[in-house]
């Protein structure tokens, strides 16, 4: 059998659905609503993906049957090549997402985007990043969500908070967290002076409804202000933003795009529950040195991938020293590759 690029074992799969559906049958599957939503959405998993084999299976049959007329029809030569790509695309992401087995990995992502070090050119550089994340999200099929979005003061975005849903967004998007560097000649500098700039992502996986973290009124502190930007006619009319810091952690998060004050503080509240869900899995999940890792991840100067735009133009990711000279893809969002590779280099170091 011909499996996606043997990082897929069919026959395993299938025992598991198997399995899954005994469960399921069981008289008394739902009186644990929450255990029983878990099942049913690995079994959606399950099947989705031997669909994805299947479909494989065949795209490799009908390359067999096109390369015995390749040599003499170049319609069939071309049908082949282009069915050739699209089985190693398929084959990559099925490598990448046996890469993906961690708690939350399979959610969806809530995304914070931070213009750093830099000034306007930092905040520029922020917007670039969210076009960057927006236009992968389109690549893969995701949908996005702008929960928040801060204007610069001169140019770009000071921050952008947005919801990415798919399947395994925050498995694939967890590898982009940390600090990204640009280097090039400042469009704001009428010098022409070759300019630094950071910017951070923060990713926490969404959590469902059912999934309790305590938050205590007390901790909270609660501010609304006047929406600015984008937004309807509601911007700018009623204090209808939402600022909400968890004064224990020191987490902030904020939201404005909703059309009222109401819907903005629950969309907010549902972002800091992520946060605080994704702080509690980094401590369960390690001990001191795993935990100064990531902090260090996410401060600036030890940026996860730099991107080098004068005097030469390339984008090199520190962690794996994986590099690509076309800048201008990457920052139209094909980073599969920067992720695939970070998720081999965690697995190397396990």
């Amino acid at each position: 059998m011909n499996n996606l690029g043997g990082f897929f074992d069919a026959d395993a799969k299938r025992r598991q659905l198997d399995e899954l559906e005994t469960q399921i049958a069981a008289p008394d599957f739902w009186n644990d609503s929450d255990a029983a939503q878990k099942i049913v959405q690995q079994r959606s998993r399950l099947e989705k993906a031997l669909t994805q084999q299947e479909n494989f299976e065949t795209g490799v049959s009908d390359a067999e049957v096109l390369f015995e007329f390749a040599a003499d029809d170049q319609n069939s030569a071309d049908e082949l090549q282009n069915l050739i790509a699209k089985l190693e695309t398929e084959t990559s992401e099925a490598e990448t997402q046996s890469l993906l087995s961690g708690e939350t990995d399979a959610n969806n992502a809530i995304c914070s985007i931070q213009s750093g070090a830099g000034g306007t050119d930092a905040q520029d550089w922020a917007q670039m990043l969210l076009r960057m994340y927006l236009r992968w999200a389109e690549r893969k099929g995701f949908k996005v969500e702008i929960l928040d979005e801060q204007a610069g003061s001169e140019a770009g975005i000071k921050s952008a908070t947005f919801r990415v849903e798919g399947e395994y967004a925050y498995g694939l998007l967890a590898t982009e967290a940390g600090v990204h560097r640009l280097v090039r000649i400042s469009p704001f500098n009428s010098g022409g002076s070759r300019e630094t700039s950071f910017a951070s992502m923060f990713v926490s996986p969404e959590i469902d409804e059912n999934i309790e973290v305590e938050i205590l009124d007390k901790d909270l502190r609660v501010d609304t202000y006047r929406s600015s930007g984008a937004g309807g006619q509601h911007v700018n009319v009623t204090d209808s933003a939402v600022r909400i810091t968890h004064l224990p952690t020191g987490i902030v998060v904020t939201c404005q795009n909703q059309r009222s004050q109401i819907q903005n503080r629950a969309v907010a509240m549902q972002v800091l529950r992520s946060k605080l869900y994704e702080l509690e899995l980094e401590k369960r999940r390690g001990d001191a040195a795993e935990l100064e890792a990531t902090k260090q991840d996410i401060s600036f100067g030890s940026q996860i991938r730099n991107y080098t735009l004068q005097p030469y133009r390339l984008v090199k990711d520190t962690r794996t020293k994986l590099e690509e000279t076309d800048v201008e893809a990457v920052l139209n969002g094909a980073i599969d590759g920067f992720i695939k590779e970070f998720l081999l280099f965690k697995k190397r170091q396990t």
